[in-house]
């Protein structure tokens, strides 16, 4: 996106790849996860622990958080590692927990 003075330019393929994430995101447990992981890059018992629901719950909306491109993985020994894989969602999350989620 361009911001030229007054006007705004948008691509739309920027418009649309914000969409995408933000459809992925829009599901409570899939932001809860995102925000669990932060900056951090961590492995699904962890996320688990945190979030209190189901390996198996937890696995179905990693695995669409990684086909929309949201998160990435890297396996180390028997364990998956998920991390956000975009600056850009980083700070849309951290922007979002300072909105929603500070103390008031």
């Amino acid at each position: 996106m361009e911001i030229t003075g007054q006007q705004t330019h948008t691509d739309d393929d920027d418009i649309a790849k914000a969409a995408h994430c933000l459809k992925a995101m829009s599901h409570p447990l899939r932001l809860k996860i995102l925000c669990v992981l932060g900056s951090d890059s961590i492995c699904v018992q962890q996320i688990v622990d945190q979030v209190g629901t189901s390996q198996s719950n937890i696995s179905q909306h990693l695995a669409i958080l990684r086909e929309k491109n949201i998160l990435g993985s890297i396996k180390k020994a028997n364990r998956v590692y998920y991390f956000i894989d975009d600056a850009r969602m980083l700070m849309l999350i951290k922007m979002m927990q300072e909105v929603f989620c500070s103390s008031h």
